[in-house]
């Protein structure tokens, strides 16, 4: 089931070009949502989503892929900009092997960590190959990514199974992406429709959606 299997309130439901998503996302639709890495292995799901009550901003997925590695379910804060939404499949992809997920820096549902201290944060950010200094939002585009870390901080670039290209950059309040599966089109979540990569690039930096 993906987001828009989720979607009470009808955000992905439009037949026109109106409407939220891809850009703007709603919280709730995206909690439960499947997560692979770019071999197309399923690694988990969306438990929760952690926001930084200081600055706005997404801070953390928290996923639970334990159970396939053998040690029980546990949980993982991902850094936001660590993950690619892959707006065709409506998932998520965490560019990271099975094997090296073995150690991952978790905890236990009983036992959260104290997500403010800047000590796990840089221990969180170093695993994922992302810049606990500077905030940016997922990639987005359709498919999945095909080599380098997913989301990383900065400037970077994705090319996407289908041939499709695609590249974000996210700063705090500045930013842009491009997803193409024709040229200057994003895939839209919502069926039938394509999103505007000029409206989107307005937004993709604000790490809400």
């Amino acid at each position: 089931m993906g987001y828009a299997d989720r979607d009470k309130y009808g955000i992905y439901r439009g037949s026109s070009s109106a409407g939220p998503g891809p850009a703007l996302m709603g919280a709730d639709t995206l909690i439960g949502d499947g997560v692979v890495n770019a071999a197309e292995e399923d690694l988990g799901d969306i438990k929760e989503i952690m926001l930084d009550m200081q600055t706005g901003q997404v801070a953390y997925a928290v996923l639970a892929f334990g159970g396939f590695l053998g040690m029980g379910e546990k949980l993982f804060a991902v850094p936001w900009q660590a993950l690619h939404l892959d707006t065709v499949n409506k998932r998520f992809v965490l560019n990271v092997d099975k094997d090296r997920l073995k150690g991952a820096p978790g905890f236990d549902k009983d036992s959260w960590p104290d997500m403010s201290d800047m000590s796990w944060a840089s221990g969180i950010h170093s695993f994922y190959g992302t810049d606990v200094n500077r905030s940016s939002a997922p990639t987005m585009g359709p498919g999945v990514p095909m080599g380098g870390m997913v989301g990383g901080a900065g400037t970077g670039s994705a090319t996407y199974a289908g041939g499709s290209m695609g590249s974000s950059m996210g700063s705090g309040s500045a930013g842009s992406s491009m997803g193409t599966s024709g040229a200057g089109a994003s895939v839209d979540p919502r069926p039938g429709n394509l999103g505007d990569d000029a409206d989107i690039s307005k937004i993709r930096g604000s790490n809400i959606g």
